[in-house]
């Protein structure tokens, strides 16, 4: 399951997608209402996209959020390991975070593993094909937000 901060994430870097073609930086406070955020907690996670280079953040006036890379290049596998880190199921067939059993006497024995390495592979295949541009071309009439 994905952290609310995950989720949070993900729709705040949908709505800047959806909207630049308005060629302009869009504010914290303006992703907050639009997509029922609360604020504060909003610009920790823009922080965090933007330390991880899928945002730009200009200040001042005429300020705002902006992609730094195309919308065919930002998938969900990427925003999800920034807000929550492994995917994986268990340590042991993480690609990124790999850590032992700590219950396992033999990895390669281990059906559940097996098993869990199936479910990684299934899920990453979909996260990594799932990118901001599939997204948003995606979004239909099932959310009024705009």
């Amino acid at each position: 399951m994905i952290s609310k901060r995950c989720k949070y994430a993900i729709k705040a870097i949908l709505y800047i997608a959806r909207h630049q073609d308005q060629k302009r930086p869009i504010f914290s406070t303006e992703i907050a209402e639009k997509e029922s955020i609360p604020k504060k907690f909003l610009e920790g996670i823009l922080r965090d996209l933007r330390n991880h280079s899928i945002l730009i953040s200009q200040r001042g006036r005429n300020g705002g959020y902006t992609l730094h890379r195309p919308t065919s290049e930002i998938n969900l596998i990427e925003i999800i390991r920034i807000m929550d880190g492994p995917i994986a199921l268990q340590p042991c067939v993480s690609l990124k975070y790999y850590a032992p059993c700590e219950e396992c006497i033999s990895e390669k024995d281990c059906v559940i593993r097996k098993v869990f390495i199936q479910v990684r592979d299934t899920t990453l295949d979909i996260f990594k094909n799932a990118t901001i541009e599939r997204l948003t071309s995606d979004y239909g009439e099932g959310n009024t937000a705009e």
